[in-house]
């Protein structure tokens, strides 16, 4: 199961922080490492923007964390909610809402990052990147991970 959860932490966190990359360009030109950066202030504070690559790679390695968390949930979970079996789609959009919920309501609250106030359009885009490339990443491989052990018995 490991091994399987480690395939779609790499899978779900790279399309992840490539599509925030993208969406962090297109909507405010900001390059990559200013996304990840943003990441490492919530420990460092203002002071991840300081330009050395030490805070994009912990801002990288924290994303990484988050992303695997919700893989490890999920695939912890998976066995035991019949929901999460009935319907891929459903249970990527719960993957994906969850993960949001998480992320602005409990870290970035707790981090050293200023919420900002809350913006519907900023949050349905938000929700809609999690949902395709954390979401359905994760629901798929937990699928099939499941079902290949079921037909192994």
């Amino acid at each position: 199961m490991w091994k399987q959860i480690f395939k779609a932490t790499v899978i779900a966190g790279c399309l992840d922080i490539t599509a925030a990359s993208i969406q962090a360009y297109l909507s405010k030109g900001l390059n990559p490492g200013i996304v990840l950066k943003f990441i490492a202030s919530g420990i460092f504070g203002k002071e991840a923007y300081s330009g050395d690559i030490k805070y994009i790679l912990f801002g990288l390695a924290v994303h990484f964390f988050i992303v695997f968390a919700c893989a490890v949930t999920y695939f912890l979970c998976y066995p035991k909610i019949q929901l999460l079996r009935r319907n891929i789609l459903l249970s990527s959009f719960l993957i994906a809402f969850i993960a949001w919920l998480v992320t602005t309501r409990i870290i970035i609250p707790l981090s050293k990052i200023q919420p900002s106030a809350f913006n519907l359009e900023k949050a349905i885009i938000a929700i809609l990147i999690l949902y395709f490339c954390i979401g359905i990443p994760i629901a798929l491989s937990a699928k099939y991970f499941y079902s290949k052990e079921s037909n192994e018995k």
